[in-house]
């Protein structure tokens, strides 16, 4: 069980041109990185199929960050297999990534503050009209298309004159989905969307989610919050230490086995013990002991 990648969801249409196979969208087989002595990524399998969303889940330092590098094209792997539509790459920067249809929303949003939101939306890739000396920005059709892809995605902006700046955390992430979408994207690659965000901006990003996988799109949604991850998620890739402690099909775990496994019910059971003995704070003790509890893990025993 959990290292079974389902092939329910490969792409239909689509077949490997020497086996003449389906393929999946995107392919990582036992990929691995270091950096010198030091093992970022060792031995991770993954597959991301369009209108399916892949969670990866994990710590500060598991290897996310070193994964999503991988599949951006700014790090390339050292050990394993990297396959986009069933061919074998080895990407050599994010622009060659963009190009295969891989774009990346970073949780640190490349925006300009001041900047209305149809030049962010635009932004490096402005729409222009006329020639030689009379070139200029289509100004018009950019502010159209704007609105317009942000209302399909289910974004209702009052005015897109607006400097971006003005947008809660939440609907500039969902402005950074909605332009990914537009530019053609195949993957959508969202690191920690929700991870500065409150309970309400987090149920607006995830909603968006589900938006983009609904539209086809195959999303890799990056989180340490297996909470955000299990309403929208398809598949599941649990990381510790730069490995992978667990891959499941979302019929295959509940979102307490998977809480479990994230935040590790044994270390979990031995805070709450630690605190115990130590005399601490009444609330700090109860809570502890509840989240080990809850991943169900009996903390007198630890």
């Amino acid at each position: 069980m959990g290292q079974h990648i389902s092939n329910e969801t490969l792409l239909k249409g689509e077949t490997d041109p020497l086996t003449d196979r389906a393929v999946h969208l995107l392919k990582l087989d036992s990929v691995g990185k270091h950096y010198g002595n030091v093992i970022a990524l060792r031995d991770v399998t993954m597959a991301v199929d369009n209108g399916r969303v892949t969670c990866v889940l994990g710590d500060n330092g598991a290897g996310k960050s070193t994964l999503i590098k991988i599949i951006a094209g700014l790090h390339q792997h050292d050990a394993g297999t990297f396959s986009i539509m069933g061919e074998e790459r080895r990407l050599s920067s994010p622009r060659e990534a963009l190009d295969s249809g891989i774009a990346a929303v970073y949780q640190d949003l490349a925006v300009v503050s001041l900047m209305p939101i149809w030049r962010n939306f635009f932004l490096g890739s402005e729409l222009t009209t006329g020639a030689g000396p009379f070139r200029r920005m289509d100004v018009a059709r950019m502010k159209e298309i704007t609105k317009k892809e942000l209302a399909d995605m289910g974004i209702d902006l009052r005015d897109v004159e607006q400097p971006i700046g003005q947008l809660s955390g939440g609907e500039r992430q969902c402005v950074a989905i909605a332009r990914a979408v537009y530019f053609g994207a195949k993957v959508l690659i969202l690191d920690e969307p929700t991870a500065a965000l409150g309970v309400k901006q987090s149920g607006v990003v995830l909603r968006y989610i589900l938006q983009a996988r609904d539209r086809g799109l195959g999303v890799i949604f990056i989180t340490h919050n297996p909470h955000h991850a299990y309403p929208v998620g398809d598949r599941f890739l649990l990381l510790k230490r730069g490995r992978s402690i667990g891959y499941y099909d979302k019929k295959d775990i509940t979102l307490e086995e998977l809480t479990a496994q994230m935040a590790g019910g044994a270390e979990l059971a031995e805070l709450a013990h630690e605190l115990e003995q130590l005399g601490g704070h009444k609330d700090a003790l109860a809570e502890a002991k509840a989240e080990a509890e809850a991943v169900g893990i009996d903390s007198t025993t630890a």
